[in-house]
């Protein structure tokens, strides 16, 4: 399958999540990715374990399939100068080294695109690029307790809780994909690649815009809800005999339905659960009733009553369960990596033509193509 981004050339000076998640999709969808490392160590992602896979951290293998990898010293001029010839006649640039870095070293977008004015380069920042901390680091859990999102996350009257994965680097890769790709397509038009920046805490900003909406309608701080929603009850996590399920009844119609199938069919017609407004206002008394009512079943038998009514549920799964599941089976997401018979990772969450792009190369190991590509004539 002829893959949309065959035929651009891809440059990641990048480490950690963020960057190397950004190069990725676009290795995923058919780019030539280069990934740039140090030679002592590489990325630093590749020591982020245990567990380990053949010395190399999970968190280095799920970003950096489909990737060829060379290693520069960053301290040697030679070297530099290389790698700014070589990234100049790139078609995209992808970095997140600390802010000032790259500027220092002559690879930053002002000395790259004016050597190659049709070069996209994207940043990829902690803080972004104005501001009292637009210089300063940042890691996933810092970023979202400083973004406010840490305290959107929890038990109700509970403390802040980090969100269980890394949403803030997965989500700033995204948003770099989503720039980088509406650069290459201005450049079909205008001849002239762009700069395109993002960060870790806009893309905080951003994940709480329904939040933000709602403090700037009411003035009330948003409140912590577990499972459940800010806006709609019941639309939440209960347990049940056999462990958690999710009910989302999530308008007046379904939560008749839920009622009827709970046994307690007045409650459509009790003022106080009538509609959301009205269940919102009254959860304390109405959520408890419902989980008191689901403990007494299976979450099977629950959910296939739930399901025969047209109730939206599904099993709060465990990493086994979900992908044990025939639906995660048929979606073909789980893929072998080529030459790792051993090794299976995430694919790319996007179809074309119906058909899913396959893993082509394993993540790279250190400086695994120096030679083919540092020893090859200049394209």
């Amino acid at each position: 399958m002829p893959l949309p981004l065959e035929g651009i050339r891809v440059v990641e000076i990048a480490q950690n999540l963020a960057g190397p998640y950004a190069a990725e999709i676009l290795g995923h969808m058919g780019a030539d990715v280069v990934k740039v490392e140090r030679p002592e160590g590489g990325d630093d992602a590749r020591g982020w374990g245990p567990p380990f896979w053949r010395g190399i951290s999970p968190a280095y293998l799920a970003m950096n399939a489909n990737k060829r990898g060379i290693t520069v010293d960053l301290k040697d001029p030679q070297d530099v100068a290389w790698l700014a010839d070589y990234a100049a006649r790139a078609d995209v640039l992808i970095q997140n080294l600390r802010p000032g870095v790259v500027e220092a070293l002559g690879l930053g977008a002002e000395a790259l695109r004016a050597r190659n004015p049709r070069l996209v380069y994207c940043s990829l920042r902690a803080f972004g690029i104005a501001g009292p901390m637009r210089l300063r680091p940042g890691y996933e859990p810092m970023v979202q307790a400083f973004s406010g999102l840490m305290m959107m996350n929890g038990d109700e009257g509970g403390p802040p809780t980090r969100i269980g994965t890394s949403i803030l680097d997965f989500g700033t890769g995204m948003w770099a994909v989503i720039g980088t790709l509406a650069a290459l397509a201005q450049r079909q038009r205008t001849g002239r690649g762009c700069v395109v920046d993002t960060s870790l805490l806009e893309t905080g900003l951003a994940w709480l815009t329904g939040h933000f909406a709602s403090y700037r309608v009411s003035g009330e701080v948003p409140q912590r809800h577990r499972t459940g929603s800010n806006r709609v009850v019941p639309f939440q996590g209960f347990e049940t005999r056999t462990g958690p399920l999710v009910v989302a009844a999530g308008n007046d119609r379904l939560f008749t339905k839920l009622a009827q199938v709970l046994g307690r069919p007045e409650w459509a017609d009790d003022p106080r659960f009538q509609t959301n407004a009205a269940r919102f206002t009254h959860k304390d008394v109405l959520l408890p009733e419902i989980e008191a009512i689901l403990l007494t079943g299976s979450k099977g038998e629950w959910i296939d009553r739930l399901e025969a009514a047209g109730i939206p549920c599904a099993p709060i799964h465990t990493m086994p369960e979900v992908l044990a599941h025939e639906q995660t089976r048929a979606t073909g997401m789980v893929q072998p990596v080529p030459g790792a018979p051993d090794l299976e990772l995430m694919g790319l969450p996007i179809l074309f033509d119906g058909e899913r792009p396959a893993l082509r190369r394993a993540p790279p190991a250190l400086g695994e193509h120096d030679g083919e590509i540092r020893g090859a004539a200049p394209a």
